[in-house]
């Protein structure tokens, strides 16, 4: 029961640690700068789903922090993409 109890905390905040790095990564290739820590931990939690989507479709399989990092800032960066088709560019 202490193991479940300990180990989702740790996973919950394993994804924001990514969501944040990956957002951040995506803000400074795609923009120059980050968007701020919400709007970062937002854009690399969706761009994480995004993300391992595409690698999965891919054939790319791995694991591990540096897999995590790199499909969500790859996600994260094909969503900035996106928002500025949408938004015609900054």
């Amino acid at each position: 029961m202490h193991l479940v109890f300990f180990t989702v905390p740790s996973t919950v905040i394993g994804w924001l640690i990514v969501g944040v790095i990956a957002g951040w990564l995506a803000g400074k290739v795609a923009r120059g700068r980050g968007f701020g820590c919400i709007a970062n931990w937002i854009l690399g939690l969706v761009g994480a789903v995004l993300g391992g989507w595409i690698f999965t479709k891919l054939g790319v399989l791995g694991g591990g922090l540096i897999y995590s990092i790199a499909a969500a800032t790859i996600g994260a960066i094909i969503l900035v993409v996106i928002a500025r088709l949408f938004a015609g560019g900054e």
